[in-house]
């Protein structure tokens, strides 16, 4: 796990993360949030959907932003502060998704860090957004 200082951060930094998505995955997310939404965990249901088959959660791949910002860039200690979400295309069981970050704007007086947000699967966006983070100083 890294642990960048706000110090350390510079603009087009990048860091990204990759996952394939279970029906396990699916199945705990889907415990844990309390979404039973038919369309994730009901073969019959999701097959009369506009998407013909069952899909994951959204938020399930955009935590994998989370993940990002909270181990790799910027790392242990960032909180987050806010965070937009688009959501392009669902995710099917088996899809890997990418996510990545980019920092785009950094406030030294604030120790705060804006970075572009992207999930991708085959190299195509199914979520795009912004997330504003608050990044430890050196010492």
């Amino acid at each position: 796990m890294r642990q960048a200082a706000f110090e350390d951060l510079a603009l087009g930094q990048t860091a990204s993360l990759g996952k394939t998505v279970t029906e396990a995955d699916i199945l705990l997310f889907a415990a844990v949030s309390t979404d039973m939404n038919p369309v994730h965990i009901n073969a019959e249901a999701a097959k009369a959907s506009i998407f013909g088959e069952r899909i994951a959660h959204g938020m399930l791949s955009a935590g994998l932003i989370s993940a990002v910002l909270g181990t790799q860039l910027p790392g242990a200690g960032t909180i987050y502060l806010g965070q937009s979400l688009r959501f392009r295309a669902p995710v099917k069981i088996g899809d890997t998704v990418t996510a990545s970050v980019e920092v785009t704007a950094l406030d030294p007086a604030k120790k705060r860090a804006t970075l572009k947000t992207t999930c991708t699967v085959a190299g195509k966006p199914v979520i795009e957004g912004e997330a504003q983070v608050q990044v430890p100083a050196r010492g």
